[in-house]
């Protein structure tokens, strides 16, 4: 039986690479597909210069079809996710059905506005803007590389890529036992 998909979650321009081709490499080589979704479905391209194919719009994902949603960060998010309807829905859809969901960098902002983490451990990329949303969302803020609390892993940029992926793979393996 093959495994469901995890969505990762990109701005059309600017995601930051390692947070998605580090994490994408992980889940393929533990046996999951990767779904790539943005606000536009075609190439995205990321701020040191990779890109990616986006072959699915965010409002097309449904929570019962992926084993888990990551966030992608990048300076792309802040214009093109952080306020986007259908992610934040698709994002408490996730999380009311105990699934991990997981942002990286500036893209805890997006499950803050989504709502998911009142009274939780998150962290995000240390700049002004960025913890002020997790404020705003009711977030316990801790400036660590990444986080879990319970069903949500947050992660503070690109030098977490690898530890991020780890944590979202070890809860989706606790949850298959």
């Amino acid at each position: 039986m093959s495994k469901p998909a995890i969505a990762c979650v990109i701005a059309p321009e600017k995601f930051r690479d390692e947070e998605l081709f580090v994490p994408k490499a992980t889940f393929e080589k533990a046996g999951y597909r990767t779904l790539i979704a943005s606000t536009r479905i075609g190439t995205a391209s990321g701020m040191l210069g990779g890109f990616a194919t986006a072959t699915c719009p965010i409002s097309d994902l449904k929570a019962a079809d992926l084993a888990a949603l990551v966030v992608v960060g990048g300076s792309g998010a802040h214009a093109h996710l952080w306020g986007h309807a259908a992610l934040h829905a698709l994002v408490r859809e996730m999380a009311n059905a105990g699934k991990p969901v997981a942002a990286i960098c500036i893209s805890p902002a997006v499950l803050a506005r989504a709502g998911i983490l009142k009274g939780r451990k998150a962290t995000v990329f240390k700049d002004r803007a960025s913890i002020a949303e997790l404020e705003k969302g009711e977030a316990v803020y801790e400036p660590r590389t990444c986080i879990v609390d319970g069903n949500i892993i947050t992660a503070s940029g690109p030098e977490a890529a690898a530890e991020f992926a780890d944590e979202i793979l070890r809860l989706l393996k606790a949850q298959s036992l």
